[in-house]
C-alpha cells in the first residue's frame, strides 16, 4: 500500500510551526503524527498529497509550495499489513488557519517546530525522520531558491522575509546586510510601489515575489 504524508509548515506569531494530528485509530492511537492518507485508485501520489492538504488545511495545493521530500520504505516503518510505503511531501504557506481534524484523527494542531523535535515519545511511525528531512530541505531551499517567499503573503516587507529566514534557520540576521542581499538578488523580490504603516518609524516598502526560482549568489546560512 502507498500513502502520502505531509510536512506542512507555516509561521504563526513569529514561530515556525508544524501541523500535526492526534491519531484516532491503531496503530499509534492517541499519538501525534503527520497528516496523510492512502493513495486512491484514480489518483497519482501528487494528487493524494494535494487532496490530503486540502482536507487538513482547506488550502488548494496550487496556492502554495508543495514538493516531494522522499520515499520511505523501511520494512518496519509501519506495523500494518500489507506493507505500507509513503511518499512524503513538504508544504509551505503563509498564515494558515486553525486546522480541523480529518476523518481518522481525533484532533489537529499547530505545534512549534522546537516542540515537535523534542516530543518525549516522538511522532508516530517514522515521522520524526520525515520531519527532519523535510526541515533540512526547507533550510537548504532558503539558501539556493526563492522558497522563502512561499511563507509570505502576496505583498510583504523585507522584515517579513527576514523573519522567515530567522524562523526557519533559527538564527538572528543583520538587518541591513539582509536587506542588501535580498534587493540585489535578481528576480528575488519586486517592489510594488506601496507601503505598509508601522507602529514605530516610517512606512515600510512592500514587495512581491519575483520570477526567479533560484538565487545567485545563494543566501548562505550562517554557522551557529
Amino acid at each position: 500500500m502507498l500513502t502520502a504524508d505531509l510536512v506542512i509548515l507555516t509561521i504563526r506569531d513569529g514561530t515556525l510551526c508544524l501541523l500535526v494530528v492526534e491519531r484516532g485509530n491503531e496503530p499509534f492511537r492517541g499519538c501525534l503524527a503527520l497528516p496523510g492518507g492512502f493513495l486512491r485508485g484514480d489518483e497519482s501520489i501528487g494528487e493524494t498529497a494535494a487532496r490530503e492538504l486540502s482536507e487538513e488545511t482547506g488550502v488548494d495545493a496550487e496556492e502554495l509550495h508543495l514538493q516531494q521530500v522522499g520515499v520511505y520504505s523501511a520494512p518496519d516503518r509501519d506495523p500494518r499489513s500489507p506493507r505500507v510505503v509513503t511518499c512524503a511531501h513538504l508544504a509551505i504557506a503563509p498564515g494558515l488557519p486553525l486546522p480541523s481534524a480529518g476523518s481518522d484523527a481525533r484532533a489537529a494542531q499547530w505545534l512549534p517546530i522546537s516542540e515537535a523535535l523534542e516530543l518525549r515519545d516522538g511522532l508516530a511511525f517514522d515521522h520524526d525522520e520525515i520531519l527532519r528531512d523535510a526541515l533540512e530541505l526547507a533550510r537548504a531551499g532558503l539558501q539556493f531558491s526563492t522558497i522563502a517567499t512561499a511563507f509570505c503573503s502576496p505583498e510583504f516587507t523585507i522584515s517579513d522575509l527576514r523573519e522567515v529566514y530567522e524562523c526557519v534557520w533559527d538564527v538572528e540576521l543583520d538587518r541591513s546586510n539582509f536587506h542588501r542581499k535580498v534587493t540585489e538578488a535578481e528576480g528575488f523580490v519586486v517592489p510594488t510601489g506601496r507601503r505598509r504603516s508601522t507602529v514605530n518609524g516610517r512606512p515600510a516598502a512592500l514587495y512581491r515575489a519575483g520570477d526567479a526560482t533560484s538565487l545567485s549568489p545563494p543566501m548562505m546560512r550562517p554557522s551557529r
